[in-house]
């Protein structure tokens, strides 16, 4: 199991692994999707495999659907010219954000992941803090760790100025300065993919993620684009989420770039990217304090007194507000369920019975 050691088969996975290795299942790890077809890294090459119709046939939601980074169970049927995926191992360190093209639904991003590199450039107007905010929230949820890398620091004249805002957000998050020109904190970023572990990187188009996989790698396994001049836009390049071998250390999944990421049960991730808030709700007079216009909000204060600024309070309700929108339209859509049920309930117990009667 050496080559799978490296995907990251520890000690956790073999655990959870082995009833389904009593039943001749072999282990695998997701490396791409393509249109459903999945990618599998297994202890005897790269494969392609395809859904058992169990798991096709079963209800849609993030623990049916396979997702870059999943460990399954895989089957080799005797005259069967494609392997078969029959069950998917319980994940940890996942990725997930609200699924764009739909209301109240779940989509993981990627799956049992240590790291996550949250990828800004410096150049092109610096750090976006409010999508730095939400990002951390969404990588903080996951299990993940973050680690924020600014790029392209050899395009601007103060990379440490232009970093002053993401390490006043950033509390207790590492933060990597990178140029893939001069080579700047390259080690660094390496250094968090040690063998073993698997990190994924999330940011923006034209942030440089796929450069910074090739620079890892030492190759070009990724195409990568020009942006455009005068605002640093990049185009996307990168179309789909796939997990690559650092030479050296363990694997890294690169993304394409995404501009939402609507949050998703989300509110450990919200109280530990606003620590500093939660920790000075701890003072309020009231346990549900919304930090608005309580008396006696100790959040208030802190911002009358100069302790917290009004633009960091200000993220921290449009951000609280989300995920109480989405729960108010999740359990909306739980009691219309509920009706839609007990009325094909109430229409079988009436056809039982007039069947009864007759």
């Amino acid at each position: 199991m050496e080559d799978l050691a490296r995907l990251g088969y520890g000690s956790r996975v073999e655990a959870l692994f082995a009833p389904l290795a009593d039943q001749g299942f072999e282990p695998a790890r997701v490396t791409r999707l393509d249109r459903g077809m999945p990618l599998l890294a297994t202890a005897h090459g790269v494969v392609r495999a395809e859904l058992a119709v169990h798991l096709m046939k079963s209800a849609p939601g993030i623990d049916t659907r396979l997702a870059v980074g999943d460990w399954v169970a895989l089957a080799r049927p005797e005259g069967h010219d494609i392997s078969i995926v029959e069950a998917i191992l319980p994940r940890e360190g996942t990725f997930v954000r609200k699924d764009p093209g739909a209301e109240t639904t779940a989509q993981v991003l990627v799956a049992n992941v240590d790291t996550v590199f949250v990828v800004q450039s410096l150049s092109g107007g610096g750090v976006n803090d409010r999508r730095l905010e939400r990002e951390l929230v969404l990588v903080w949820e996951s299990g993940a760790t973050p680690v924020i890398v600014l790029t392209k620091a050899d395009l601007v004249d103060d990379p440490e100025a232009l970093a002053a805002p993401a390490r006043e957000i950033a509390l207790g998050v590492d933060i990597i300065i990178e140029s893939a020109v001069t080579g700047l904190g390259l080690e660094q970023v390496r250094e968090r993919v040690p063998y073993g572990q698997t990190a994924a990187l999330l940011g923006s188009s034209g942030v440089g993620k796929s450069t910074l996989v090739n620079k890892l790698i030492g190759e070009d396994v990724l195409e990568t684009q020009e942006t455009r001049a005068g605002d640093d836009k990049g185009r996307h390049t990168t179309v789909t989420r796939e997990l690559f071998l650092v030479p050296g250390g363990g694997v890294i999944v690169d993304t394409p770039g995404m501009r939402g990421l609507a949050l998703w049960d989300s509110e450990e991730g919200l109280s530990v990217a606003f620590a500093d808030i939660e920790q000075l709700a701890e003072n309020c007079r009231f346990g549900d304090c919304r930090h608005a216009a309580e008396p006696g909000c100790a959040v208030q204060q802190a911002v009358e007194d100069g302790e917290l600024t009004p633009r960091r309070l200000e993220s921290w309700q449009r951000l609280r507000s989300e995920l109480d929108a989405l729960e108010a339209r999740r359990d909306q859509r739980a009691r219309a369920e509920k009706k839609r049920a007990d009325k094909v309930m109430q229409r079988e117990i009436k056809r039982f019975q007039r069947e009864r009667g007759r």
